[in-house]
């Protein structure tokens, strides 16, 4: 479900933009599948990640797990997602892959996750709606 612009506080957009942004930077030569993610962490810090592709395809990272993954680097293993959005170039905006949609429940608060297909559509979801059985 669409959710209206109007909807979204100012961290949504600026979440939508670093996202948005962050897809100039996937390495996607096979599948041409651009993604972005940005997030903020409870500590109110801001984190950005891009897929990177790789022949051997179980090599290559989302850019949901990336963007997870620095901000552990950073804050450590007490670490909690408060929000993430998602853009891929793509119509219409794509869920997280199940993998990362485990890792983001993982180090969930519980966490809004916006997803944007880089034009119009933007739907705002709550971890648990997209992964309600996770471990």
């Amino acid at each position: 479900m669409d959710t209206p612009p109007d909807l979204l506080s100012a961290s949504d957009w600026e979440l939508l933009h670093k996202a948005q942004e962050a897809t100039g930077f996937s390495y996607a030569p096979h599948s041409k599948f651009y993604v972005g993610a940005a997030l903020i962490s409870q500590l109110g810090r801001l984190y950005t990640g891009c897929n990177v592709e790789n022949k051997s395809l179980g090599l290559t990272i989302c850019a949901e797990r990336n963007a997870i993954f620095h901000a552990i680097s950073v804050e450590g293993p007490a670490f909690k997602i408060a929000s993430i959005a998602v853009v891929e170039r793509s119509n219409p905006p794509c869920s997280p892959c199940g993998a990362c949609l485990q890792v983001i429940k993982e180090f969930s608060l519980p966490t809004t996750i916006l997803l944007f297909n880089g034009q119009h559509r933007i739907e705002k979801q709550f971890i648990l709606n997209l992964l309600p059985f996770g471990f």
